[in-house]
């Protein structure tokens, strides 16, 4: 009922009717009109009973010195300040403390909403083979060594091994992959993926919370854990502060035996200025960030990325648009040209559903190429497309594919095929009427600003990494094309977290910046995560601190100088509001000050605060 009523008075509303009424209580103090009660008893109730709570509570149940807060000393204020009769003063440095901490409550809040969706992503069914016999059985049935049977379209329900079937496995969720992965016999495939084509059986061998899918979501929830609540500036000062005060106010007090000065120490001392100082700085600073398409969901990741020394890169979506484009057509008899072979190959994958074969038709319409009705289209999960064109048997897949059609492969293909792959393409070979007669390369497409993004990182000496779950040579070829020295690949999401916690035992103060389902845990282990917000996973965007909303990566330099500067202006302040009290102190023992006059001098130094603060939004930081 306590905390409840507490909760209530301390809320953005009941806040707002107590700055209503201390305004009132100003007015009729400058006009010199006396009313039976000061209004500003209103503003000492709402706003004074919160702080009271939370000193007494903090005294009780907080540990060594952290019961000495920021909140005991304006409580102490407060009363002494009511007990001389000064309501207006007790109601205004109450009111400020309020308004402080909404501020700064604002700036803490962190959305919860990826973590639930993460969850929803786990299997609920799996298709057991029991006896030769199919049965559908829970998820949490699932026992090492069963056997089950994954359909295309179906999301593979636990971790395991392919027994048989040929197929290909979009594992998106777990690397990051722009493709789906070709899988046979022997090869492992993880829960939570999605089996694109051909349906296999499988033997799980880590099941339950063993499951990659379940360590990822416990990944997730630890890292939510170990991210400590912003300590208000207030507090970690408020250990010295407190008795400082209190000896100063006891000391005027015997000094000038004048109880009104001693209870003005205790006013001007309140740290009101010192509170507003980090969230007014931080409000600002995130407007001035979402003006520029950047949205930032707490203070803390702001002065976090002002201390950044390191910044690690997902590939896939975010150094990239993760989108295959052609990139190359090479045809191998020199009379077959460049439209010819897109108009076979086309023509045969225009049933596909491969994300390879989808790409090829997109870019031979985009051509203006005619397409032909192919028959007998058949396709080969994991391997390739067959198709009957205008009476030419066509062959479209992967080398081994061809092969074993009796295709031979001339060494023109091959080398071609080398050097596709040490380019980190992506390749179909085409084969007509027996013949190897072209290969056709795909690649993902490099975002145009990503290596002006780099070099001026390197700048800002600030080490770059590339953390993937692509292959070596995809990875390296990107690498390359951008300027990143540092480059891990082959990487599962909590191989991503152990590089990343490696580089902070190393000193490091890491950003990761990612886009997919996969990069959640490293986003969150990371001392800042920043998502591709447009395009990224939902879960991606709520695991990060900051979200690129326009999925522009060139505002990455711009996010540590908007943060640098950000950390300046705190500081600032907090000396500017300390040099206030200082004065203000001084004033106060020499009886210039009155409790109300105090009251007043906190107000002006709050206005240079938010004053301060406010210059955030408009400056340029490009």
């Amino acid at each position: 009922m306590t905390k409840r009523l507490n909760d209530f008075l301390a809320g953005v509303p009941m806040t707002i009717v107590g700055g209503v009424f201390l305004v009132v209580s100003l007015i009729l103090m400058l006009m010199k009109i006396e009313v039976p009660v000061d209004p500003a008893w209103v503003s000492v109730i709402i706003c004074g009973l919160p702080l009271l709570y939370l000193a007494i509570w903090r005294i009780i149940y907080n540990k060594g010195m952290s019961k000495i807060s920021s909140a005991l000393l304006i409580s102490i204020a407060m009363m002494a300040a009511v007990a001389i009769g000064d309501v207006f003063a007790a109601g205004e440095v109450a009111f400020i403390m309020a308004i402080g901490a909404i501020l700064e409550e604002k700036t803490a809040e962190r959305s919860k909403k990826g973590l639930k969706e993460l969850i929803s992503l786990a299997p609920q069914q799996g298709r057991r083979i029991n006896n030769g016999q199919e049965e559908m059985i829970n998820a949490e049935e699932i026992k090492v060594g069963y056997i089950l049977r994954v359909l295309p379209g179906e999301i593979i329900p636990v971790d395991g091994k392919i027994i048989s079937g040929n197929t290909s496995v979009d594992q998106a969720i777990m690397t990051g992959e722009s493709l789906p992965v070709d899988k046979e016999a022997g090869d492992s495939v993880f829960c939570g993926t999605i089996n694109r084509f051909g349906a296999i059986d499988m033997e799980a061998t880590d099941v339950g919370g063993d499951s990659s899918l379940q360590k990822l979501i416990r990944m997730v929830q630890d890292a939510e854990n170990k991210q400590a609540p912003i300590q208000r500036i207030a507090d970690k000062w408020a250990t010295w502060l407190v008795p400082v005060a209190l000896f100063i106010a006891v000391v005027t007090y015997f000094i000038t035996q004048d109880i009104v000065r001693g209870v003005t120490v205790l006013v001007v001392f309140c740290p009101c200025a010192l509170v507003l100082a980090t969230p007014t700085a931080i409000m600002a600073a995130i407007g001035q960030a979402t003006k520029h398409g950047v949205v930032v969901k707490s203070g803390e990741a702001l002065e976090k990325m002002g201390k950044v020394d390191t910044i690690a890169f997902d590939k896939t979506g975010t150094l990239t648009f993760g989108k295959l484009e052609v990139s190359d057509a090479i045809s191998f008899p020199e009379e077959l040209n460049e439209n010819a072979l897109f108009a076979l190959a086309a023509s045969a994958e225009a049933r596909s559903e491969h994300p390879l074969g989808k790409a090829i038709v997109a870019y031979a319409r985009d051509k203006g190429i005619n397409l032909i009705d192919a028959e007998g289209f058949r396709m080969e999960a994991g391997k390739g497309i067959y198709a009957n064109v205008s009476g030419q048997d066509l062959f479209c897949g992967s080398e081994k594919y061809l092969k074993e059609n009796g295709i031979e492969i001339p060494l023109q293909a091959g080398d071609t095929l080398n050097k596709l792959r040490n380019e980190g393409k992506a390749s179909i070979l085409i084969a007509a009427d027996g013949l190897c007669v072209g290969v056709i390369g795909l690649s993902d497409v490099l975002r145009p600003t990503a290596k002006e993004m780099v070099a001026e990182l390197d700048e800002m000496d600030t080490q770059t990494v590339l953390l993937t779950g692509d292959n070596s040579r995809t990875a390296d070829y990107f690498a390359n094309q951008v300027g990143i020295a540092s480059v891990r690949a082959e990487l599962l999401p909590e191989e991503k977290v152990q590089n990343i916690v490696q580089l902070q035992q190393e000193g490091k103060s890491v950003c990761m910046i990612g886009d997919g389902v996969n990069d959640a845990p490293a986003l969150k282990t990371a001392s800042v995560g920043v998502a591709m917000g447009a395009m990224g996973s939902d879960i991606a965007v709520d695991a990060a601190d900051i979200a690129l909303m326009s999925d522009d990566i060139s505002k990455i330099p711009y996010l540590k100088r908007l943060s640098n500067a950000t950390v300046r202006t705190i500081k600032f302040s907090i000396s500017l509001s300390l040099f206030i009290n200082f004065v203000a102190i001084l004033m106060s023992f020499m009886g210039w000050l009155t409790p109300t006059t105090g009251a007043l001098v906190h107000n002006a130094g709050s206005i240079f605060v938010v004053l301060i603060a406010a210059k955030l939004y408009d400056r340029k930081f490009d």
